[in-house]
Parts: C-alpha cells; sequence; structure tokens
C-alpha cells in the first residue's frame, strides 16, 4: 500500500502572546495495525479533556503506543490508509480479530463472532466523524451496510459496525474521536 504522506501543521503561541508556526512535519506516530492485512494509522493529535486547555506552546500530550479510543473526555485525531481486503481478512476466528484489537488497547471492542456481518466488527463508547478522503469503503451495521465514498462524512455514534475495502485500491480516511457515554441502556 503506498499513499501520499501529509503534514500536520500545529499552531502555538510565541512569549508576545503572538500566533506561531510551532510544528509542521508528518505525523509522529504511525503503525500499522494487524499485520500486512491492517489498515496504517497515523496519529495527528489528542486533547485530554473538555474544554481542552489552550496554551502558548505546549505539544501534543505523551502517549505510548497507538490507542483506537480518545482519552476518557477527550478527543483524537486520527487517518487511515485501509487496504483492499482479501480472504485472509474473512478467515479471521474471533480470537485473531480480538487481538488486532487489542493491538491499540480496545480488544474489548471487539465484537467478531460466527455471525458476525464482517471479520473485524466493532463498537466503542465514542461519537466518531469519519471523513473519507479518497477511495471508498463500505461501511456494515448490523442491519445495513452503505458505501462512502470521498467526501462523505459518516457520523459514528457508539454503533457496532464494520468497514469493508472491496474497491480493489486504497482508502485514506480521517477520524475525529470524542469521548461518550451510553444512554439509555446501550
Amino acid at each position: 500500500m503506498t499513499t501520499a504522506p501529509f503534514r500536520r501543521i500545529v499552531t502555538g503561541h510565541d512569549a508576545q502572546g503572538n500566533a506561531i508556526i510551532q510544528e509542521d512535519g508528518p505525523p509522529p506516530r504511525v503503525q500499522r495495525i494487524g499485520g500486512e492485512i491492517g489498515p496504517m494509522f497515523y496519529e495527528v493529535w489528542n486533547t485530554r479533556g473538555t474544554p481542552a486547555p489552550i496554551d502558548r506552546n505546549s505539544g501534543e500530550p505523551a502517549e505510548a503506543g497507538i490507542v483506537l479510543a480518545p482519552p476518557k473526555g477527550g478527543t483524537r485525531i486520527r487517518v487511515l490508509d485501509i487496504p483492499p481486503e482479501d480472504e485472509r481478512l474473512s478467515q479471521l476466528t474471533p480470537e485473531e480479530a480480538k487481538a488486532h484489537f487489542a493491538e491499540v488497547g480496545a480488544g474489548a471492542a471487539s465484537s467478531h463472532s460466527a455471525n458476525s456481518r464482517h471479520a473485524m466488527m466493532h463498537r466503542t463508547e465514542t461519537i466518531d466523524y469519519g471523513i473519507v478522503l479518497d477511495g471508498e469503503l463500505v461501511l456494515i451495521v448490523d442491519e445495513g451496510e452503505t458505501v462512502v465514498r470521498q467526501g462523505d462524512i459518516v457520523i459514528q455514534r457508539g454503533t457496532n459496525h464494520g468497514w469493508a475495502n472491496r474497491s480493489g485500491r486504497n482508502c485514506r480516511i480521517a477520524f475525529i474521536l470524542i469521548d461518550g457515554q451510553f444512554e439509555d441502556g446501550l
């Protein structure tokens, strides 16, 4: 999977309070999850609370590795490059799918079972805004699916879902994840 790099540009303030470009370069944390059939994660930024503190020039709050969900009370933005699926993905056992999610600290999010509509079905207690930047994916939920294409925006509201790349080419999608809380017995 070859994709064009992108820049992460972070602004801040100098000692006099003037706006400055604090950082300009590639995202500092990039990792393929799930082996050669898995997506490439580009971690762009996270916040630790809302409202997020805005100071002069601190950096992104430190994290070890890649974590699926945003910090409690916080947010996360990431970009994923999702390769086209092949038969290996459909052959994953529920234990193997859970192990892939465990790589990002979310083994319990995996909902793959013998009756799953997709091997990477999962659910998180978050609101996720997914914006397709290039290519297309199929959003699969318990009762249906739809193709999302470049420019489409998905608002994922804590639902069980999976992403299938049936297009034959890479898909790049940006996600903004916001910590959430289930209500009404969900």
